[in-house]
Formats: C-alpha cells, sequence, structure tokens
C-alpha cells in the first residue's frame, strides 16, 4: 500500500486549466483565420476551399497549442510537488 502523500493532487490550479484552455481556443481562431486568408489569396474563387484550409489552419495550430499547454501543466505539476516535499525526485517516484 502506498503512503499517502503531502500534496493534495497532482491537478494543476483551476485558473492554470481555464488559461490553458483559453490559449488553445485563440489559437485556434487565429490558425483558422490564416489559414482562411492564405486559402483565399491562393485560390480564386476559392468558396469552400477557403472553409477547408480555415480548418485546417485552427486544427494545426490549436493541436501545436494543446501539446505545449499539456507539457507546461505537467511541468507546473511537477515543480509544485518538489517544492511541496522539498525532494527533487519526488514526483518521479510516485509514479506508479
Amino acid at each position: 500500500m502506498a503512503e499517502p502523500s503531502s500534496v493534495e493532487s497532482a491537478l494543476p490550479s483551476t485558473g492554470a486549466r481555464a488559461l490553458a484552455l483559453a490559449s488553445i481556443v485563440i489559437a485556434g481562431i487565429c490558425g483558422g483565420l490564416i489559414g482562411w486568408k492564405i486559402t483565399t489569396l491562393q485560390v480564386e474563387d476559392a468558396g469552400a476551399l477557403a472553409g477547408l484550409g480555415g480548418l485546417l489552419g485552427a486544427a494545426f495550430s490549436a493541436g501545436g497549442v494543446a501539446v505545449v499547454a499539456v507539457l507546461v501543466l505537467r511541468a507546473m505539476g511537477e515543480w509544485h510537488t518538489i517544492t511541496s516535499t522539498g525532494d527533487p525526485t519526488a514526483a518521479r517516484r510516485n509514479r506508479s
């Protein structure tokens, strides 16, 4: 049986998660606008093609920012564990 740790939860704070979600949404909007505009500049009478370009741009940019946000939130959780326990190896040992 594992020992109870002094850290209450490995989850990042609600504010940090909300900020990560907001950054993903903003990146998706910006990527969609960039993809749409690039498509309309490249193709005459783009129509549905411009929508597809916008959708792909949104998906790629939101996905990239989501990867970075997850890595940052995990690093924050590990840092919180280290500062709470005072042991730099505590975060690696508690994973089972």
